[in-house]
């Protein structure tokens, strides 16, 4: 009866019998989008091939892949030809590749391109709108699963390094539809709380379980957050675009703790760095301060205080003379003036002038009234001789004679007046107000006026 039970191990090595020996399955040609891709150090392809509907495993050996001209990447198609056959370890079927060409780009790479483009073109990738990272954080939030490698890693990694700082779990989902929103929930949730930074991550996956960190919405809510961010996501080989609208890229979440906290050991040895050097400063100021005051106390100032003051005083002595001598000079010399004043003639004999003013007015009061008798009598005679004149007996032979001598100007004047050239046909031409005597006076462009017996018009030089 039990003739009939194999093992797993006998089926499998039958179905990779039936496979290998399957002439359709030795030489296939597939095409599909590559994912999952990773390049090991030996020079061998490990990823996932894949279309709308399914996937395979696939490998290529470093004796095939040194014939490729392009480095595969996730999301890129390819064609590949290869043989099917199947890997007795866990029972799966893969391709072995021996040829890969490229095919294009993948769906999901097109859009992150186009979102990449439109918010580079925004400016959200700008460095000059990045905060920066506080260089020692007192609480710092992390935005992840709360299962999974993620979480354990940046815990770990700053208790280690800095275990003074306070972590804060967000938890949200990092992989499916709803993980983009939740996302943004979540960095809206920790704007509330006095962060200092915020981590936004996960650990490595596909291009597919990376998504939600390619979604515009999480891009700009990393963008509007108020918290320094730092984006860590998936492996170091792989960028999201919150990595690009972040305030910093870690390729790791690890890196991610690294970079958010310091070493503690770094910290210590910084501050035994600042003691010495403030040390020493204190101990080079004591010695500088020290020379200052040695220097202070060897000047002459300090070492003969009493030959200062007799300086001083000798000076205070030489002044005091000074002022007093030029005092009794003062003094002497408008005493002098005094009795200068005192002894002249208008003191010592007022009297006298008083009577010379006296003599003076009275002589210049007569000369007054004798002056203006003699200016009386010379204006009654002129008024007498003017009553008794010519013109006063004769006025109309006066006005006759003022008349035609009026006439006759006159008669001179309209002789030299320039109307009566203009009544003899001639005219007479001005530039602004002066009359021109000669062509050399204008030039071409001049306005003039000419001005004619019975008006007058205006011309321009030709």
């Amino acid at each position: 009866m039990q003739d009939k039970y194999i093992t797993v191990s006998q089926l499998t090595k039958y179905i990779k019998y039936k496979i290998d020996n399957d002439v359709h399955l030795n030489e296939v040609f597939l095409k599909g989008e590559i994912s999952n891709f990773k390049a090991h150090s030996r020079g061998h392809f490990y990823f996932t091939l894949k279309d709308e509907g399914s996937r395979i495993n696939a490998i290529m050996f470093a004796s095939s892949t040194k014939n490729i001209k392009f480095t595969p990447t996730d999301g890129m198609k390819v064609m590949v030809t290869g043989k099917i056959s199947v890997f007795e370890a866990n029972g799966g079927y893969q391709i072995y590749v021996n040829e890969m060409l490229e095919d294009g780009v993948g769906n999901l790479y097109i859009a992150f391109e186009q979102l990449k483009k439109k918010l580079e073109a925004e400016g959200l990738f700008d460095g000059g709108s990045k905060k920066k990272i506080p260089k020692i954080p007192n609480r710092i939030g992390v935005i992840t699963a709360s299962t999974g490698a993620a979480i354990k890693d940046i815990i770990s990694t700053i208790k280690r390094r800095w275990p003074l700082c306070e972590v804060i779990l967000f938890p949200s989902l990092v992989q499916g539809e709803e993980a983009a929103s939740d996302i943004v929930m979540q960095i809206k949730r920790a704007e509330q709380y006095d962060l200092d930074t915020l981590i936004v991550g996960r650990g490595g996956g596909s291009i597919e379980d990376l998504w939600p960190f390619n979604e515009e919405i999480v891009a700009r809510a990393i963008y509007d957050c108020t918290i320094p961010t730092i984006s860590a996501v998936g492996h170091e080989i792989d960028f999201t675009i919150a990595d690009f609208v972040a305030d910093l890229r870690a390729p790791t979440p690890t890196g991610a703790a690294e970079m958010a906290v310091p070493q503690i050991s770094d910290v210590n040895n910084y501050l035994n760095q600042l003691k010495i050097r403030l040390n020493k400063s204190i101990q080079n100021s004591i010695i500088h301060n020290k020379q200052r005051l040695e220097s202070i106390k060897s000047k002459y100032v300090f070492t003969n205080p009493i030959s200062i003051y007799q300086t001083k005083e000798m000076l205070f002595d030489s002044l005091f003379d000074r002022i007093k001598y030029a005092m009794s000079d003062f003094v002497k010399n408008y005493r002098n003036k005094l009795n200068e004043i005192r002894n002249s003639y208008i003191f010592s004999t007022p009297n006298a002038i008083y009577k010379d003013k006296r003599f003076k007015y009275n002589d210049l009061i007569t000369k007054l009234e004798f002056n203006i008798k003699s200016l009386v009598n010379s204006k009654e005679r002129t008024l007498i001789n003017v009553k008794s004149s010519y013109i006063l007996q004769n006025p109309y032979h006066l006005i006759d004679k003022k008349s035609n001598k009026y006439l006759n100007l006159v008669s001179k004047l309209e002789t030299l007046s320039p109307l009566l050239t203009l009544k003899r046909g001639y005219s007479m031409t001005k530039f602004n107000g002066k009359v021109i005597e000669n062509c050399k006076e204008l030039k071409k462009d001049d306005k003039i006026e000419i001005e004619f017996r019975d008006g007058k018009v205006d011309a321009k030089v030709i």
